[in-house]
């Protein structure tokens, strides 16, 4: 709707994981550089977490798109369920079919593929979204599972993502054999005010070249306040803002659109920062 107005190519403020806008703070450079390194390096087991909305999924998907060619990657985003709806999932990601086989029979024919890879100098790489999900008992057969690689190269490496819950559930007693396995244990946080305000200006660019300066710092400033430097939430006001702007035919966003953003609406659950006064 506002693209041409502002002379877009792109939507600047998707809500969905967008790898290509990809903004690399301190904290995400940080994390990338831990994941990349554990990738290549054949760690067992490595655990991103982070708050909702602070491009856990994002960073992934762009780490994720850069992998080499002779590594085989199984996303899974559905983690509810027993270990053997798990394993189900895990086969389908990894293109071999489940149907018939018992859990016993779905191990064997995950380890016969991942031997496979082995033979043919490839390996695998399973990526556990919103790994929070997951039942603790689940988790200990996945450890169980993980002894394949004892004595061996590792044959297949897991990586976890997920909100902070997965963090507690990691520091059970009885799944202390699992965390001992875990390489890389990385906590994402929010970007700060200079981060948003260049994040901001950052995906303005890519969508369209010259209309990083569209949001005027005091704009910037609102958002950061209003939302705690979460990118999703981010997003989110930006976008409602550029529409707000291009009903109003404003050829800049300032603090005062953003403003007015929050107060139409301030009966959202996901927008709790503090009220902000336009200057």
């Amino acid at each position: 709707m506002y693209e041409p107005f502002y002379g877009f190519k792109l939507k600047p403020f998707a809500l969905l994981p967008q790898e290509e806008f990809m903004f690399l703070s301190r904290q995400h450079k940080t994390a990338l550089s831990l994941l990349t390194y554990s990738l290549y390096n054949r760690a067992m087991f490595c655990v991103l977490c982070g708050d909702i909305g602070t491009g856990k999924t994002t960073l992934l998907r762009y780490l994720l798109s850069r992998h080499e060619a002779h590594i085989s990657v199984g996303m899974i985003t559905s983690t509810t369920g027993t270990f053997t709806e798990l394993l189900q999932w895990i086969l389908t990601e990894f293109g071999l079919d489940y149907r018939g086989l018992d859990k016993i029979g779905m191990q064997q024919a995950l380890v016969a593929y991942l031997r496979r890879l082995e033979v043919l100098n490839r390996r695998a790489v399973l990526v556990i979204d919103e790994a929070q999900a997951l039942a603790p008992e689940v988790l200990e057969e996945l450890r169980l599972f993980s002894n394949i690689n004892a004595g061996r190269a590792v044959l297949l490496q897991t990586v976890m993502v997920g909100q902070l819950g997965l963090r507690d559930t990691l520091r059970r007693p009885d799944l202390r054999q699992l965390a001992q396995r875990v390489a890389v244990d990385y906590f994402l946080t929010p970007l700060d005010q200079e981060q948003t305000e260049a994040y901001i200006r950052h995906r303005l660019a890519l969508a369209g070249p010259s209309r990083e300066d569209l949001f005027t710092r005091e704009a910037c400033d609102a958002v950061y306040t209003a939302s705690g430097g979460i990118p999703r939430v981010i997003n989110l006001l930006c976008d409602t803002a550029l529409a707000y702007g291009f009903a109003d035919q404003k050829p800049t966003i300032d603090a005062t659109t953003v403003v007015e953003v929050l107060a139409d609406r301030s009966q959202n659950a996901e927008l709790t920062a503090s009220p902000v006064k336009a200057p």
